[in-house]
C-alpha cells in the first residue's frame, strides 16, 4: 500500500510537463483482468475460538489469504480539454459499477493452517471517479495518453460461507457478511492507445488500479463438537473491520467516446490554379495563432484583399482549405482546421463573396507547409488557404 501511495504521487508529479489532446465529451468504457486481494484479518475469531475451547493461545491474528480472482468495471462519463501550466491536458469525470471475486485458498489462526478450507469473497459497488489525462505524442501512429486517477465511493464485499477446521479439536470456524454497503476508494494508473484508424472515438486502455473498502461490517461463527460454557455454537457480536480487501487489479478495456471527427483521408494534391490575370493573386495565405481559430487583423486584411481581386477577375468558385500543425490530437486537430476555414469562409461573405461561391474543406494535421515530427508547435502550418478558381 505505502508503495502503491508513492508512485502514484510520482506520477503526478512528472506528468503535468507532457502535452496533447485527451478524450473529450461524453463516453463509455470497461475493462476486465485478474484481481489479487491482499491477506485480511478475520476479526473476532480467536476470541470466539476460545470461548468454544480451541487452543488456549490467543497472540497472532486470524489471517485468510485468498487466490488470484478477477475484475470488471464498466463506466459513464464525460471528458473535457484543459490547459496546465501552458500544456494541453486534459480532465474527466466518471461513474463505475464494478464487482470482483476471489476464492480462499489459506486460513490461518492461533499460528496454525486450517484444514478444509473453502469459500469466496465477492464485492460490487459504484465509485465517482476522477482523471487528469496527460498525451504525450504518438508511437507507431497510435496516440498514446497517460492518465492517473481516483475515487470515492460504496461497496457490498460479501463472505460467502469463508472458513476452515483447526486439526487439534476439530473446532471450526466461519466467516459470513450480511449486504451491506461500506465506502471505498479507487486509485488508478494508466495509458489509453488511441484506435481512430478502426473507429473514430475509440481507445484500449492498460491500466492499473488499487481497491480498498472501509470498515467492513462482518460475523464470525464458532462450533465445536465438544462443550464449552457458551454451548456448542456460538455467534460473534457483529464487528467491523477497518480497510478490509485491499485490491491490485491489471486490467485491459475498451473507451468509446461519442461524436468523435472522423480523421482525413489522404486526398489527392491539389490542381494547379489556373493562371492568374495580370496583377491579380490566386492563392492567399491566412495564419493563426496556436489552438486558435480567431481573425487577427492582418488576417482580415488578406482576406479582404482575396474579396477584392475576386470580384476584380470574375472568380466564379473560391477554395478555402483549412490547416493545423501536428501538436496535440488529430481528430481535435481535425476539428480546429475545419473552424479555421469556416471563419475565414464567413469573412469572404461578410466582404461581399457570395456564399455560393465558395468550398470549405478540412486537412488537419495531414498537409503541413513545413514537416515537423509530432506535437511539434510550427506557426506556418496553422493557416488557412485561399485559392481563386
Amino acid at each position: 500500500m505505502r508503495i502503491a501511495h508513492k508512485a502514484v504521487l510520482a506520477a503526478s508529479l512528472l506528468l503535468p510537463v507532457a502535452a496533447g489532446a485527451q478524450t473529450q465529451g461524453f463516453y463509455v468504457s470497461g475493462a476486465a483482468g485478474p484481481n489479487m486481494r491482499e491477506s485480511f484479518t478475520i476479526s473476532g475469531a480467536q476470541a470466539m475460538s476460545g470461548l468454544m475451547g480451541s487452543p488456549a493461545q490467543r497472540s497472532g491474528k486470524a489471517v485468510a489469504t485468498s487466490e488470484l480472482g478477477w475484475t470488471g468495471v464498466a463506466a459513464v462519463g464525460y471528458g473535457w480539454r484543459t490547459d496546465w501550466l501552458g500544456f494541453r491536458n486534459g480532465l474527466r469525470v466518471e461513474l463505475e459499477g464494478n464487482y470482483r471475486a476471489n476464492d480462499i485458498s489459506k486460513l490461518k489462526e492461533f499460528g496454525q493452517n486450517l484444514t478444509r478450507v473453502s469459500g469466496t469473497t465477492r464485492s460490487y459497488g459504484a465509485i465517482a471517479n476522477v482523471y487528469g489525462d496527460f498525451p504525450v505524442g504518438r508511437l507507431a501512429g497510435v496516440a498514446l495518453t497517460p492518465y492517473i486517477g481516483a475515487g470515492m465511493g460504496f461497496a457490498n464485499v460479501q463472505f460467502e460461507r469463508v472458513g476452515g477446521r483447526l486439526a487439534s479439536n476439530n473446532t471450526s470456524t466461519r466467516i459470513d457478511s450480511q449486504s451491506n454497503a461500506t465506502l471505498a476508494y479507487n486509485l488508478m494508473a494508466g495509458t489509453s492507445f488511441g484506435l481512430d484508424s478502426v473507429t473514430p472515438g475509440l481507445s484500449a486502455t492498460l491500466e492499473w488500479r488499487y481497491y480498498t473498502a472501509i470498515n467492513l461490517p462482518q460475523q464470525t461463527y464458532v462450533n465445536n463438537p465438544g462443550t464449552s460454557p457458551i454451548g456448542n455454537n456460538a455467534t460473534l457480536h457483529r464487528t467491523t473491520q477497518p480497510n478490509c480487501c485491499h485490491d491490485n487489479s491489471l486490467m485491459l478495456g475498451l473507451r468509446y467516446a461519442f461524436g468523435a471527427t472522423p480523421a482525413p483521408t489522404p486526398a489527392a494534391a491539389p490542381a494547379p490554379a489556373p493562371a492568374a490575370a495580370p496583377g491579380v493573386a490566386r492563392t492567399y495565405l491566412v495564419f493563426f495563432d496556436w489552438d486558435r481559430a480567431d481573425l487577427t487583423a492582418r488576417a482580415r486584411e488578406i482576406i479582404k484583399e482575396a474579396a477584392t481581386n475576386a470580384q476584380r477577375a470574375n472568380v466564379t468558385r473560391i477554395e478555402v482549405a483549412g490547416h493545423a500543425d501536428r501538436s496535440g490530437d488529430a481528430a481535435y486537430n481535425q476539428r480546429l482546421s475545419m473552424r479555421r476555414a469556416e471563419a475565414v469562409a464567413a469573412q469572404l461573405v461578410r466582404d461581399g463573396v457570395a456564399r455560393g461561391a465558395i468550398s470549405v474543406q478540412a486537412f488537419g494535421e495531414s498537409r503541413p507547409l513545413v514537416p515537423t515530427a509530432d506535437n511539434v508547435r510550427e506557426p506556418q502550418n496553422r493557416r488557412v488557404e485561399i485559392v481563386l478558381r
